[in-house]
């Protein structure tokens, strides 16, 4: 499982072995902006089936959005950090019950980030 932020123990961010920076994370937020929700995550919450979708529809947008339509909000945020270290992808950012992840496509990398 990953970290807690001590004072407020709320899970910190998975990063996937990769480090964005602020200004990447600005950069893929705008991308993401248009995006609906490709994955949803409901009441029985993080399934085998919920990450195999997810991987597969990071291979092939490599930028989406997973709405977890659950209650509490530490349970929200540590569903969205274990799925992010589930599917090795980067949790960019989450809004309420919306978290958007990113990751690269190996193959064919179709999002260009800014090196800035």
């Amino acid at each position: 499982m990953g970290a807690f932020c001590e004072p407020c123990k709320v899970p910190l961010p998975y990063t996937g072995g990769m480090i964005l920076s602020p200004n990447q994370r600005k950069y893929l937020r705008g991308l993401g902006h248009a995006l609906h929700p490709v994955v949803l995550i409901g009441q029985h919450g993080l399934t085998d089936a919920v990450v195999k979708e997810t991987t597969t529809a990071l291979e092939s947008h490599e930028l989406l959005k997973v709405r977890a339509r659950l209650g509490d909000r530490l349970e929200r945020q540590r569903i969205l950090s274990t799925l992010a270290e589930r599917t090795e992808s980067e949790l960019v950012q989450t809004i309420g019950n919306v978290g958007l992840f990113y990751k690269k496509n190996k193959d064919s990398g179709k999002i260009i980030i800014p090196d800035y």
